[in-house]
């Protein structure tokens, strides 16, 4: 039985790689593992058979036999525990990969999710021309603190892992905010990530589905 993930039937983003499914495709891609995809509406998320999977009724879900996970972090540490590809096999680098997963979901991308409540569900508020540069300097805060670890290095410890698979995906939200511009070095370190054949791959199954067509055609 294929491992089955769970994705937008129509993305908020439009496709453009944001969406959490993204994240699932580009592990799976990495490891080169086969999977089925099974789109949903808003309205099925709130399902009981989607809730079943998925208490909170979002994306992506994994199905692989009679396992059913949700959660991006819990997902691609799966994939990344069971195949080959994305943590290291040294013992110590192993943990330190593990340990930028975490840091990406509960350090890094918090602040660049506030961001993005701040301008998109609370731009009409009142008090949002006060409230976002405080948002935007926290994130900076931390982009400063991401800019100095990563230094002149291509990925964030040794070989490329599961801990950069994470962190460029949380990373790839602030492409339009212009914050991004102002750190080079994690300007590049991005772009190597999209870089990446197994990326370029779950995007363009991701944008397929959005555009019905592939991005270069």
């Amino acid at each position: 039985m294929a491992i089955t993930i769970t994705a937008f039937e129509r993305s908020p983003d439009g496709g453009k790689g944001l969406a959490r499914d993204m994240r699932v495709r580009w592990a799976l891609e990495e490891v080169g593992q086969p999977y089925e995809v099974r789109l949903v509406s808003f309205g099925a998320m709130k399902k009981p058979e989607h809730l079943a999977l998925h208490p909170f009724g979002q994306i992506p879900t994994y199905e692989d036999g009679d396992l059913g996970l949700f959660e991006t972090g819990a997902i691609v540490f799966h994939i990344a525990e069971r195949h080959a590809g994305l943590l290291p096999d040294d013992e110590n680098a192993r943990a330190r990969a593990i340990t930028w997963m975490f840091a990406a979901l509960s350090t890094v991308e918090p602040p660049i999710l506030e961001l993005a409540n701040a301008k998109l569900i609370e731009g009409d508020k009142s008090w949002t021309a006060q409230r976002l540069p405080l948002v935007e300097e926290r994130v900076r805060s931390r982009l400063v603190q991401l800019s100095r670890r990563l230094g002149e290095a291509d990925w964030l410890d040794g070989a490329f892992s599961a801990g950069d698979l994470m962190m460029v995906s949380v990373l790839l939200r602030l492409k339009s905010s212009g914050l991004l511009d102002d750190y080079p070095n994690l300007s590049a370190y991005v772009a190597r990530g999209e870089a990446r054949p197994a990326y370029k791959r779950a995007f363009e199954a991701q944008w397929a589905v959005n555009t019905s067509k592939s991005p270069t055609g």
